[in-house]
């Protein structure tokens, strides 16, 4: 029996090298992004700390230097936090952008395999005919050789 040689198996192998890398990408972009969400998180968290260390401080006997260091450090975590947003939006787009970049090196990888597949069918189909004609041929021979 004859054997399958896809002639494109290269390029097959190429688009599974390919979409295994996008996918270690898209991992990386993945984690680069909830890494940058858990820093705002930590930012939020430290300035609602912050707000409401000052509404106690407004509450108390009225201490201007704490209420002013408060007041500072609310106002460089809304900086921090602002600049957090950014790195956030940046890191949303990167893995956006490797999101899209897996899609498709998954569906060149797919179209390669149905390529492939194509390929075995038209194989089979060429190796089922070629085997009918030998049978066919038998016959005639046997046909023609018993009269």
């Amino acid at each position: 029996m004859a054997k399958f040689l896809y002639r494109m198996q290269n390029v097959l192998d190429v688009k599974f090298k390919m979409e295994d890398q996008a996918r270690s990408a898209f991992a990386d972009a993945m984690a680069n992004f909830n890494l940058e969400e858990e820093k705002m998180a930590a930012i939020v968290a430290r300035r609602e700390y912050y707000e409401a260390e000052g509404r106690k401080l407004r509450e108390d006997i009225l201490d201007p230097f704490k209420m002013r260091d408060n007041g500072y450090a609310i106002d460089n975590l809304k900086e921090q936090e602002a600049a957090q947003q950014l790195r956030v939006d940046e890191a949303a787009k990167d893995l956006e952008r490797a999101r899209n970049k897996l899609q498709t090196a998954m569906q060149e990888r797919k179209t390669q395999e149905k390529l492939k597949e194509n390929a075995f069918e038209d194989f089979k189909r060429e190796l089922n005919a070629a085997e009918s004609k030998e049978v066919d041929e038998l016959v005639s021979y046997r046909f023609g050789n018993s009269n």
